[in-house]
């Protein structure tokens, strides 16, 4: 059995995202213990910037004619597919930045279609992945932002739809309360949505597992 993990995050140590994948993931190896968990932090290591069109451009090059540069992007893409399609479980904990999903994050996934190109099998066909979600502020139904959150919706239809996972999203909002003093009447209610979003995360890994 292996897990894929793929974390986001530009500030790891302090990572409500992190925290949250990290319950789930220590629940799915609970059940499989010494199983190996294949990570990758786009948060410390992104993908470089021309790894999408560097693929692209090659695809569209016959091959005898390809540059060094488009042979290694085509080359990074293929293993970047390769690498999610081969495992078992998926776990993603992505925050949300600036109203939309990661640049990092999008830049893979962008490289990762390049790479299951001409495959006509979805990439996760009905295998079980966990999304994790953080969003600093509030974003709910009647809330000044509703609708604001521009990444969540984006990232269920590439993991549900396109590469047809079995999804399960765990979300988590007013992450930056103790962070942003104009965001300090809101402890209590923080505190709760917290607590939920760690029950929540144990038992996606527990059905993660299962799975």
């Amino acid at each position: 059995m292996t897990l894929f993990r793929l974390d986001a995050s530009i500030n790891p140590a302090n990572s409500s995202s992190r925290a949250i994948a990290d319950i789930v993931e220590a629940e799915w190896r609970a059940a499989n213990p010494g199983a190996a968990v294949v990570r990758r932090d786009l948060g410390a290591e992104p993908l470089p910037a021309t790894a999408w069109t560097g693929a692209l451009a090659a695809s569209w090059t016959p091959a005898d004619a390809r540059t060094d540069e488009q042979r290694g992007a085509l080359a990074l893409a293929a293993a970047q597919a390769a690498e999610l399609r081969s495992a078992d479980a998926v776990l993603l904990a992505v925050p949300l930045y600036n109203f939309g999903i990661p640049q990092h994050v999008k830049a893979w996934i962008d490289v990762v279609i390049a790479g299951a190109s001409g495959s006509n099998e979805p990439l996760l066909a009905g295998k079980p992945a966990v999304l994790v979600v953080v969003r600093g502020g509030a974003y709910g139904p009647g809330t000044p932002r509703e609708g604001w959150d521009h990444s969540t919706g984006y990232l269920r239809r590439i993991l549900a739809d396109v590469w047809q996972a079995d999804l399960t999203v765990v979300e988590r909002e007013f992450t930056l309360v103790g962070v942003n003093p104009a965001l300090d009447g809101f402890k209590d209610q923080a505190a709760r949505l917290k607590d939920a979003a760690h029950a929540a995360a144990a038992v996606a890994g527990k059905a993660l597992a299962a799975a």
